[in-house]
């Protein structure tokens, strides 16, 4: 999930089209009954439904897959209509509802929303989440580890059961094999190529997610490891003292980077494209299939290739969660129940729809289910499943990406 930032006081919503279908909604006790109800009881209270979903719009491939796999399932299926209702931030989401929140309106247009990291944490301290849901979800159940730190925490905060585990990701370096046939191991090694090829490497300016996260890895590497920010950033003392090392790296190779460093793309749609022309060398993504993706839409070479440090890479999971005002929140059970079926899990991962890793468990799965997964055809761009899984990092608590997002502000693009 891309671009993520923390809901800053004072910020003003994205006015949104809302229009609340009350007659969806049931009376409050009706509502709340659906927590503990029988999941027959649940499904039949959705069937009818018009379930709005607001998630990130930026990337067609995922569009598509809701609009052409998942929602006609779930017409078919369930009897529950999908509407993808595209945003260009998931802040805007959360702006969104506390704005309702704060104008006591209780039938609101989102019923499901795509969120993870500080966005959730912000949602969850505003209080814009409806309730404990994801344990009355069938697939949730039966094929997820409800107990693995990447489920019950996302971004260092407790889920508490307000989100449902859609998919996960892990951080990839991107490059041209014919060009870059031994890419750098590590942060050193990185240092050195990037100097010895000038002009060729850069990264997103903060706060895009990818540039964040990008840096989030010189912060372990230079510092001495991830386990430190295991605890709050309040908890640190000598916090500035200890980051220090990470920004004399990213100016030591600033000068060395696309325009000297005198500009950085905005996004990592822009990263993007200055790979696929030819003009950097390298790019990343926190999709490990989007090289693969855009390989079979002809933007990248057909010898690009993706690379993890040795050091490992950060991994998050992403999850659906269902607003405090929702509409249709039986259909909007069912419709993130039927997402994390292992049928639409192993569809999403195929990079010809998405390519975004599963949320389920692999060793609750079926064999035959285990074997329609692991046959996926994810492209030669992306590393086996295997080396990913063996190289995953945690990520940050929330608290210190403002923290870094600013720091990179004043000792980066500032000097």
């Amino acid at each position: 999930m891309k671009k993520f930032t923390l809901l800053m006081p004072g910020l003003v919503a994205l006015t949104l089209a809302a229009c609340s279908d009350e007659s969806g909604s049931g009376t409050a006790e009706e509502t709340e009954n659906l927590l503990t109800d029988d999941w027959d009881e649940v499904s039949e209270a959705g069937m009818g439904q018009e379930v709005n979903m607001y998630m990130w719009g930026g990337n067609d491939n995922i569009n598509r897959y809701l609009d052409e796999w998942v929602a006609p399932r779930l017409k078919e299926e369930h009897n529950v209509e999908l509407t993808r209702v595209p945003v260009n931030d998931a802040q805007d989401i959360i702006n969104q509802l506390v704005d309702e929140k704060a104008a006591g309106k209780n039938e609101g247009s989102m019923d499901i929303i795509w969120i993870n990291g500080e966005n959730f944490k912000a949602a969850k301290d505003n209080e814009l989440l409806w309730g404990d849901f994801s344990g009355q979800l069938p697939n949730f159940n039966d094929y997820v580890d409800a107990e693995a730190p990447e489920i019950a925490t996302d971004f260092g905060e407790a889920v508490d059961g307000l989100e449902a585990p859609w998919g996960k990701a892990q951080f990839v370096f991107v490059h041209d094999e014919l060009k870059l046939e031994n890419p750098p191991k590590s942060m050193e090694e990185l240092a050195e190529w990037v100097k010895e090829n000038p002009g060729q490497f850069t990264y997103p300016a903060l706060p895009d997610f990818t540039g964040s996260a990008f840096i989030r890895h010189v912060l372990y590497e230079t510092t001495g490891g991830y386990e430190q920010y295991q605890q709050p950033a309040a908890d640190i003392e000598d916090l500035e003292a200890r980051l220090e090392p990470m920004w004399q790296y990213m100016n030591e190779i600033e000068p060395y980077l696309w325009r000297e460093g005198t500009t950085y793309p905005e996004s990592l749609a822009k990263q993007d494209q200055l790979f696929a022309s030819g003009e950097i060398g390298m790019t990343m993504s926190y999709d490990p299939a989007l090289a693969a993706s855009e390989v079979l839409k002809g933007r990248f070479p057909e010898s690009t290739r993706t690379f993890v440090l040795e050091g490992g890479t950060l991994s998050n999971t992403h999850f659906l969660s269902i607003p405090f005002n929702s509409s249709d929140k039986a259909g909007a059970m069912v419709a993130i129940n039927e997402m994390m079926s292992p049928e639409a899990q192993t569809a999403k991962l195929s990079p010809e729809n998405w390519g975004d890793l599963s949320a389920l468990d692999l060793e609750k799965l079926s064999p035959e289910q285990q074997d329609a997964m692991n046959n996926v055809d994810m492209g030669e761009a992306t590393l086996p499943l295997e080396d990913l899984e063996n190289h995953r990092l945690p990520e940050l608590s929330a608290d210190y990406i403002e923290i870094i997002e600013k720091g990179w502000m004043e000792n980066v693009a500032k000097e």
